[in-house]
């Protein structure tokens, strides 16, 4: 079928190049409101402010237990590379952590489990320290899987390894969550 049975004239139909300039035209119109910037970069509407620089002022809650403090270091090391806030910190990261453990495979013969999968599980609070309001909350979850022997010592440092490999996971994924937060939110001070 030609151009000329559907329109009655020849070259009414628009030519590729034409549809793909409209849509790209279209398409760019839809984005012109996008405001696309560096998460880590300096925030609009501060003079200078960055995340890193909202970082510096998270001060995180001490913690009793072992993984807790490995995801606190883990944290703190992203925040301010080791140290703890300076002492004019003007948010404090408050998080609870549970941890729980599942068979995932059994040895069949004598039903002791071969595969363990490890889930910490962490809710998260940022305050700001001068109103005590909670700015942000959220949660966070990492799974890790180890391997079960019949060696009591290494059951032991493959369940600490695992341990410390979700506590870092879930560590960079609130750091990533809370530079959203100080990225999309310039005006908190």
């Amino acid at each position: 079928m030609s151009s000329d049975d559907i329109t009655g004239r020849r070259g009414a139909m628009p030519s590729r190049r034409a549809v793909l300039m409209g849509g790209l035209a279209i398409g760019g119109l839809g984005l012109a409101g996008c405001t696309v910037q560096p998460l880590y970069g300096t925030m609009p509407g501060t003079s200078g402010a960055t995340t890193m620089s909202e970082f510096k002022a998270i001060k995180v809650d001490e913690q009793t237990g072992r993984v807790q403090q490995v995801l606190r270091n883990a944290l703190m090391y992203d925040f301010t590379g080791g140290g703890d806030a300076d002492d004019h910190a003007r948010y404090r990261l408050r998080f609870i952590l549970s941890e729980s453990t599942a068979s995932v495979a059994i040895q069949s013969m004598s039903q002791v489990p071969t595969q363990i999968l490890l889930t910490i599980n962490v809710s998260f609070y940022l305050i700001d320290i001068a109103t005590n309001r909670t700015l942000l909350t959220g949660t966070s979850f990492a799974n890790a899987s180890y391997t079960f022997s019949s060696q009591r010592f290494a059951n032991t440092r493959a369940q600490i390894d695992a341990e410390n490999r979700a506590a870092e996971s879930v560590a960079d994924d609130m750091r990533i969550r809370l530079a959203t937060f100080f990225a999309t939110h310039p005006a908190v001070k």
